[in-house]
């Protein structure tokens, strides 16, 4: 696209745009980037004019066009933020940093990379929501040139991120346009044959009856008119992964789908649009249970329409959604069909986005990335139900949810002090799933607190945030107390005396932040108290134990000796050619707290620190060590035993081994705890190499839509 037409586009529908800020913003780019290319051999500087065209589709303002032409200058030129600021002014400035601040973490781990990008992402655009358009367009431009690059693994890292972060992020702001495209392209490259199959389905339809779309929308309009409603009229085919997961999801075959076409009734009222409802239900029977009326209650992206499912013109079973003009234009265009920006206002409507309020409440007490990633992808993915407060407050949850889900989506501090619930004035637990329509009244009081069995049932991300950040707040606790009494006895052992000064000096070199964080560093086992005890008191160090440590170790119970840094062997601590061999009661992976147990006539066990079996162990004559994992030195591959909780249907337990699968995991056994009609309880072995790859396992399962629950037991 020349520059010329670049503006002239943007003229068609803003006659008072500022010509002189595009043809500064193209002329600056087009320079910037000089003679780099793309992969498919392109000049580069056409990615970011094709960028910028996208977005011209959408009506966005001069600033968001200016950006889409400069959002990579930054990143991949020499030019400067201070130099955008300079040329451009302070938004068009923060809006490139918001996009530019996504690409620029280096951090080891591909998924963490994921998690943190998504995190950034987040923080930008909850205080400008055009850096997510001009982030949507980036993303939509690669995906049409994703052939280009041609490393297959890197093309499906780039498409699985798109199916899960990016198609979901343009529903949620109502761009279903993008969203299908980017969706379709991911899947492309995803699953190629599914789609292929799919699509060479769909040209048989449209060749065994050419004229059948046609024939349907001419008698939907007949039936219409023949009321006295005039409308537009427009039918297609949906789109391949849409099939492809109702096929997935109902475990059916193509031939079984009942409405692989879905046709839109435009009219001119939100009158008519009830009114050419009542005519086609009269007209044509309708699917029980099929119908959705998202005007009287849109969905948290602001869509409205009417859907219905028929037996229409020729004994078909179609989908019909019915809307009026403007609908159409916000379901296809989402927030950049009714976006408008004042001169030098730094008042959003993004702010008023209750979803990006509740990411940003998941990102405020999620401990880990990959917490804060699997618990967005929660709050993304799920279809929604539409209950009522008390009060008559609509509240839209995910399919699935709760009263805990309730409590949390009202106010945090409701969840957190939540004691009971009632659903349409009767008691019920607090597991029950909600349904379209229930009233929830929650009881609270001041003395109570989240439990973490709540986890197993809570099923949004922002109250699984809110109970595992309190339950690792008591967890820590615990450990701090823990840690106060192994110190104590070790100084009483010692005849020495302990105070939190003398402790507060060897902060530093023992490399904690506080007191109250060393203490907890030795109640979970992360710090031994020897350790500690030899750096205040100097004098106590013990001589270099010999080349055979597990012979001379000390006759008193619980005093580990200090780790042997040896390249030779994973757990640092143990000499190499040491046998050793991981706990069954307690299944530690490479990256938990560990500590070692020997017992005569044994090899040393490895036990996760604060198994309740070690000081058992340790009654019965078995001696701790200070072990860690030697990170120069990779362990071997452990077992971990995951709890799930599943719905019970055909098809569950193979998705679950297929993800496990997916994520390099191998499942050495499985256990069928509980069953009943809808859910299946069971407990699985997973072999991982590390603790890292167990949090993606997790995270993957919580994710998937048979999982109910999943965590991780000790036992």
């Amino acid at each position: 696209m020349r520059q010329y037409e670049l503006v002239e586009r943007v003229r068609s529908y803003d006659p008072d745009a500022d010509e002189d800020l595009l043809n500064r913003a193209y002329v600056f780019a087009m320079k910037a980037h000089g003679a780099q290319l793309r992969a498919s051999g392109d000049p580069y500087f056409h990615h970011p004019v094709e960028v910028a065209g996208i977005l011209t589709s959408l009506r966005l303002d001069s600033a968001t066009i200016a950006t889409a032409l400069l959002h990579d200058t930054v990143e991949d030129t020499g030019a400067t933020l201070e130099e955008i600021r300079r040329l451009f002014g302070a938004t068009i400035a923060k809006l490139v940093d918001g996009v530019t601040k996504l690409n620029k973490l280096e951090i080891q781990s591909a998924h963490t990379a994921q998690a943190e990008n998504f995190r950034k992402l987040l923080l930008a655009m909850s205080e400008d929501i055009r850096v997510l358009l001009v982030k949507l367009a980036d993303r939509l431009h690669n995906m049409r040139t994703l052939h280009f690059i041609k490393k297959v693994e890197k093309r499906r890292r780039i498409a699985a991120e798109t199916m899960e972060i990016y198609a979901p992020l343009a529903e949620r702001i109502g761009m279903d346009s993008m969203k299908a495209e980017l969706e379709d392209l991911a899947f492309a490259e995803l699953f190629p044959d599914a789609r292929e199959s799919i699509v060479h389905r769909l040209h048989q339809l449209r060749r065994d009856d050419t004229k059948l779309i046609e024939r349907i929308v001419a008698e939907l309009h007949d039936t219409l008119a023949g009321a006295g409603i005039e409308a537009q009229i427009s039918g297609r085919e949906k789109t391949p992964i849409s099939i492809w997961r109702k096929m997935e999801r109902k475990n059916i075959s193509f031939e079984q789908l009942a409405d692989i076409m879905a046709f839109r009734v435009e009219v001119d009222s939100v009158q008519n649009c009830y009114a050419a409802l009542g005519v086609i239900h009269g007209r044509y029977q309708m699917l029980p249970g099929r119908f959705k009326d998202f005007i009287s209650t849109p969905k948290p992206n602001g869509y409205r329409s009417l859907h219905t499912t028929i037996i229409g013109p020729d004994r078909r079973k179609i989908e019909v959604q019915i809307r009026t003009a403007e609908m159409h234009s916000v379901a296809e265009l989402g927030v950049a069909a009714h976006w408008a920006y004042k001169q030098n206002s730094h008042v959003t409507e993004g702010k008023r986005y209750r979803w990006i309020r509740e990411l940003l409440d998941i990102l405020e007490h999620a401990a880990e990335p990959e917490e804060f990633l699997e618990n967005t992808k929660l709050e993304m993915y799920q279809d929604q139900v539409f209950c009522f407060s008390p009060k008559g407050d609509l509240i839209a949850l995910p399919r699935g949810a709760t009263p805990i889900d309730f409590a949390y989506a009202v106010h945090s501090e409701v969840g957190d002090h939540c004691v009971g619930a009632k659903v349409d004035g009767r008691m019920v637990q607090l597991r029950t799933q909600l349904s379209n329509g229930d009233q929830v009244d929650i009881i609270t009081s001041k003395n109570a607190a989240p439990s973490a069995e709540w986890e197993r049932f809570a099923v949004t991300g922002k109250a699984r945030a809110r109970i595992r950040r309190h339950v690792r707040t008591r967890q820590r606790g615990d450990f701090v107390e823990q840690g106060r009494d192994l110190l104590q006895r070790q100084a009483r052992a010692e005849n020495v005396q302990l105070s939190e000064k003398q402790l507060e000096k060897v902060l530093e070199g023992l490399h904690q932040r506080s007191v109250e964080d060393l203490l907890a560093a030795v109640g979970e086992g992360t710090l031994g108290p020897r350790t500690v005890l030899d750096t205040v008191f100097p004098e106590l160090k013990r001589p270099q134990p010999p080349s055979d440590p597990l012979r001379t170790l000390p006759a008193r119970r619980g005093k580990p000796e200090p780790l042997i840094e040896s390249g030779e062997t994973p757990i640092l601590g143990l000499p190499a050619g040491v046998a050793f061999q991981y706990a069954g009661c307690c299944h530690p992976v490479p990256g938990d707290p560990i500590v070692g147990v020997v017992r005569t006539g044994r090899a040393v066990t490895i036990h996760r620190a604060g198994c309740a079996n070690l000081e058992r162990l340790q009654d019965e004559d078995g001696r701790s060590l200070d072990v860690g994992w030697n990170s120069r030195k990779a362990a071997p591959r452990a077992v971990a035993r995951l709890g799930l909780m599943t719905l019970n249907r055909p098809g569950a337990l193979g998705n679950i081994s297929t993800l496990i699968g997916k994520l390099e995991g191998n499942i050495v056994d499985v256990r069928f705890l509980r069953r009943a009609h809808d859910h299946l309880e069971m407990l699985l072995d997973v072999e991982v190499a590390d603790l890292e790859q167990l949090h993606r396992i997790k995270a993957g399962l919580r994710a998937t839509s048979v999982v109910a629950s999943v965590e991780r037991i000790a036992g």
